[in-house]
């Protein structure tokens, strides 16, 4: 199972937010190329970097300042980047691929936009990763502060149907709140998709990243985990063992 440590962006510094709220957000590091650097020397593959200036729709100086992020990240050697955050047409997946970016999330244009999340998959192949949210079902979008009249499977059936290969499913109610991991909901969602999804939101033990690897590569291709790692209640060697080593997935 791959292992994807966070760093999540606000104006160019490494935060982790609880449930998505904006106000509730805890400031680990200034520097997000330093981090991910160390992640990198420590084993780590693949590094999950969301811009949430850029999902919060900020100031430009705040996008800009990810962006620069962003790039230093994708220019280590040996990591692969899985970035998205505010990605809502195709200059922006066309910028973070300049920028060297390995898969690219959308999120809320999934819903919003229906026509350009078809024209992305149809474009841009795996490179394109749908992410989708949900509290208790129902999707949630726009930085998680808005719900939808829809569920969570209706979405992601449509989302396979147009030829996404590649999902994050993010449990909200557990995201940056370290409270544990619920196997089963990733175990439906991938059945729902018909092929394997990244799990994301509530890993607070090593426990729980041997649970995603024990629940079989049909079911979890891969884990989200952040706050744990920041705070101390695993080192990222002990989260790698636990995921069963740090092979990297295919990219076409």
């Amino acid at each position: 199972m791959l292992l994807f440590p966070a760093i999540d962006l606000i104006a160019g510094k490494v935060v982790r937010l609880q449930r998505g709220e904006r106000n509730r957000m805890n400031v680990y590091a200034n520097d997000p190329v330093a981090v991910a650097e160390d992640f990198a020397a420590r084993g780590a593959t693949w590094i999950h970097v969301v811009d949430l200036s850029a999902t919060f729709e900020e100031d430009e100086d705040a996008r800009e300042a990810n962006m620069r992020a962003i790039r230093g990240i994708c220019r280590i050697s040996d990591i692969r980047v899985d970035t998205g955050g505010g990605v809502r047409d195709l200059f922006a997946i066309e910028r973070l691929a300049q920028a060297g970016a390995q898969r690219i999330a959308i999120g809320t244009a999934l819903v919003r936009d229906p026509a350009f999340a078809e024209r992305a998959a149809a474009e841009f192949g795996e490179l394109v990763v749908a992410d989708v949210a949900a509290r208790d079902g129902q999707v949630r979008v726009n930085g998680w502060r808005e719900g939808e009249a829809l569920l969570a499977d209706e979405l992601v059936s449509r989302l396979a149907s147009l030829g996404y290969r590649h999902l994050v499913f993010t449990d909200i109610a557990r995201d940056g709140m370290q409270t544990g991991i619920d196997v089963d909901a990733y175990r439906h969602i991938a059945q729902v998709a018909g092929f394997p999804v990244v799990a994301s939101g509530g890993i607070a033990t090593l426990e729980d990243i041997r649970s995603l690897a024990l629940a079989g590569p049909e079911v979890v291709e891969g884990a989200i985990t952040g706050r744990a790692l920041y705070e101390g209640a695993f080192s990222l060697e002990e989260a790698l063992q636990a995921a069963g080593g740090t092979e990297t997935a295919h990219v076409d």
